[in-house]
């Protein structure tokens, strides 16, 4: 694989859900189980390779909204981590890719409110938080430029 190739998630599941809607030009593969997704490239924080995931998605004004919950597990999930090292990711929603910066929303009013917009679409997120000790992260990511 050269090294400009994006790798794909470990997880078998995520790594086929990604290659079929990047495959498809963003026609396959919109949504899980009635989530909407994305395709989320980030920078690897120690390999410096380029790294993507679906991730499912909400929208709020024009940027969109993604939840690290990685089912409640203790951990955040790396594609987290990832844009925390290096917040400027390139994302594909459908058939557009664009350049984007990803933040953390710390406030907790606007994670709380983005929070409840969020489990609304996906209402397992509540589930998930309920399962670990953390604060799953809600992250905002807004174009570029």
């Amino acid at each position: 694989m050269p090294d400009d190739e994006p790798l794909d998630s470990a997880l078998d599941w995520v790594a086929e859900h990604t290659r079929r809607y990047v495959a498809s030009g963003g026609t396959e593969r919109l949504d899980w189980e009635g989530m909407p997704c994305l395709v989320l490239t980030t920078v690897g924080r120690t390999s410096g390779r380029r790294r993507r995931n679906a991730v499912g998605y909400g929208r709020d004004g024009n940027d969109l909204v993604v939840v690290a919950s990685k089912g409640g597990s203790p951990r955040n999930p790396l594609w987290y981590l990832n844009l925390v090292a290096e917040p400027r990711v390139t994302v594909q929603v459908g058939p557009e890719v664009f350049d984007a910066v990803a933040r953390t929303v710390d406030d907790p009013a606007e994670r709380a409110r983005l929070w409840a917009v969020m489990s609304a679409t996906w209402p397992a997120f509540d589930d998930y938080q309920a399962r670990t000790d953390r604060v799953i992260p809600v992250v905002r990511i807004s174009r570029a430029g």
